[in-house]
């Protein structure tokens, strides 16, 4: 056009104007959407708003870029990876620096994702690993900042609905393959099991209990010093590590081990690490810590590595925690030649990635257990929230936390069900439960004790009620995240994922679709029930008690379970038998269980694990 370079889509149009240069972004009905900031675009007379700009230090000539975009009154913001502050980041300063912030309570993110949406219609793909920090409407309430510490700006712009975005942006930065249907089951682990018997005898207690479960964790405890990863089970106390992951795997059980990309000094591999340079270095080539951290951009790193994990899972381990990750150096150079500025983000990704490709390579599946994360992990699931406090603090986060991911490309996370730091109050265990058993991945982990017979009969008993839930349910969650993983949409949706015409789907963030079909709203604080908003214009029904409510605000008490769970009017909800494990279950025997009040059929999706084939069945 006469006034610079058009760009069409039936979502709507990218002009890039010549003069003043500007990026004005609008939907298809001509509405303005967002445009990049000009001097001449100052709405205020005491602020002086930088406009789109680029920055060059006379101290060091080094470059970065600020797009400044409008921030239209009302407009909230979603994504940025799994942060526990408000859902909506309209009004926060959001850093996107992987880093460890000791659990979900701080605005410090494990998972920074340079990704975000808008409820006007437009969503952004940050294309950088350099640090950026997005100021929405924090400094100045009229416009949106996008400091990144890069030279050159790449982003990616998408228009639509959430659900369309999402999927547009995980169509480009990738999605995950299903993991494996044992993966959904109960994972059992504390800080940590020290020896063989320590393990045996947890396994044989969930089987007397009978608690359906498929995962046993080792956490830092399995070599001969605690923390010491030298990739080797502590003689004096593993008798028999090949005999006790095959007798484990009998029963029903897989093994996963945790384990670090970090070498102190003390640890045997530390000399072979330095003498053949497999670790990041300084500028002088030296150790930028005292710690080796290993260099994944180094393909020999990569084999070394590679090969210590194989071993082990060649021997029967069937899942590795992939834990830290967060403390890549920045003033560093890499193998690649690229400085920490550009690495340090990147760090979580080349790790998830590379015991991701061993795993995969060896057992054909798509399983690791992640802490960290940057733009493109989600395609190596799966990732848990972190190091929680075991507080309702700590609860709330986690929820948030877990949404927020969703928001930012991930289609699985998971939790440390009752908190990780300290032993968990039995009040607050008992309403972390549930939630932990409805989201896609369930494990207990923390502070022992973290198993329920240290709790007494009746929560054991309590324990196993949740843990049924889940199997039972086993049908609805693999279908519903076989579709997950074909339109990068999360399991755990914050309602505006399913509902973006109600606006007050839009403000709710301690509630969620789990799926499609069944909204969830956790016991935050003790109590027998709780205000809950149900989003949409149809009907929907208490799982727990057949209630039915209608839309809007509703105070719904609990049924046995501490938590609300609703299903949606016309739904077709898949059971199973419960089976002490996944390995168990009688795919044959699924029954279909409807939910109408209003609607007049259901409908539900179905994918056996047999063939991977999703289906849409409806039953009048």
């Amino acid at each position: 056009t006469d006034k610079g370079t058009l760009y069409n889509s039936r979502y709507g149009t990218l002009l890039i104007e010549n003069y003043p240069w500007r990026l004005v972004l609008k939907d298809a009905d001509g509405r303005l959407l967002t445009q990049t900031r000009c001097w001449s675009d100052n709405d205020s007379t005491q602020v002086k708003v930088p406009p789109f700009s680029f920055i060059k230090r006379g101290s060091d000539n080094s470059r970065s870029i600020n797009p400044v975009f409008s921030l239209a009154p009302n407009e909230k913001i979603y994504g940025c990876g799994e942060s526990a502050t408000a859902l909506n980041k309209a009004g926060q300063k959001v850093n996107l620096f992987v880093t460890d912030p000791q659990g979900p309570e701080t605005p410090d993110m494990y998972k920074p994702i340079p990704f975000f949406f808008s409820n006007r219609g437009y969503g952004m793909f940050m294309h950088t690993s350099a640090p950026v920090t997005c100021d929405f409407g924090c400094s100045y309430i009229g416009a949106t900042k996008l400091f990144m510490a890069d030279e050159a700006m790449d982003i990616f712009i998408f228009l639509g609905s959430p659900k369309e975005m999402l999927s547009e942006y995980t169509a480009l930065v990738g999605r995950p393959e299903m993991p494996p249907l044992w993966s959904f089951g109960t994972w059992m682990s504390r800080i940590t099991y020290f020896s063989e018997a320590e393990g045996r005898d947890v396994a044989r207690k969930l089987r007397e209990n009978k608690i359906p479960s498929d995962v046993i964790h080792f956490d830092t405890g399995w070599f001969g010093v605690d923390w010491q990863c030298d990739y080797a089970f502590a003689a004096d106390r593993f008798d028999n590590p090949r005999q006790m992951l095959t007798d484990l795997r009998s029963q029903g059980f897989r093994t996963c081990l945790w384990q670090l990309p970090y070498f102190t000094p003390k640890n045997k591999f530390f000399p072979e690490l330095v003498e053949r340079g497999l670790y990041v270095r300084n500028g002088k080539g030296q150790l930028p810590y005292e710690d080796v951290v290993l260099d994944f951009t180094n393909p020999e790193t990569v084999q070394w590595y590679q090969e210590k994990l194989g071993n082990l899972i060649e021997m029967g381990v069937g899942a590795i925690k992939v834990d830290f990750g967060e403390g890549a150096p920045l003033d560093a150079i890499y193998a690649n030649g690229r400085s920490g500025l550009y690495e340090h983000n990147l760090y979580p990704l080349r790790y998830n990635k590379t015991v991701a490709e061993v795993i995969k390579k060896i057992h054909g599946e798509n399983i690791i257990w992640a802490r960290s994360a940057w733009a493109g992990s989600q395609r190596y699931p799966l990732h848990w929230g972190g190091d929680a406090a075991t507080t309702e603090t700590g609860f709330e986060g986690t929820i948030r936390s877990g949404l927020s991911i969703g928001l930012s490309g991930f289609c699985f996370w998971s939790n440390d069900i009752g908190g990780f730091v300290t032993q968990s109050p039995e009040s607050l265990y008992r309403r972390w439960l549930p939630f932990g058993f409805l989201t896609s991945h369930s494990r207990v982990h923390g502070a022992p004790p973290t198993e329920p017979w240290y709790y007494g009969k009746e929560f054991t008993d309590y324990f196993r009620r949740c843990a049924e839930l889940k199997y039972k349910l086993m049908p609805y969650v693999y279908a519903q995240s076989k579709e997950c993983t074909e339109n990068g949409w999360p399991m755990l949706r914050a309602l505006l994922l399913e509902y973006p015409d109600d606006p007050g789907a839009w403000l709710v963030e301690d509630e969620y679709m789990f799926g499609s079909n069944l909204l969830v709203a956790p016991m935050l604080e003790e109590g027998n029930g709780r205000d809950v908003y149900l989003p949409g214009r149809q009907k929907w029904i208490d799982y727990q008690t057949g209630k039915v409510y209608a839309p809007g605000w509703n105070h719904i008490e609990c049924g046995v379970l501490p938590i609300v769970i609703l299903v949606k009017d016309g739904s077709a909800i898949p059971h199973i038998p419960v089976a002490q494990c996944t390995d168990q279950m009688k795919w044959d025997k699924i029954t279909w269980k409807k939910y109408l009040a209003d609607e007049k059929k259901a409908e539900g999706l179905l994918c056996l694990p047999q063939d991977g084939r999703l289906q849409r069945i409806s039953i009048p």
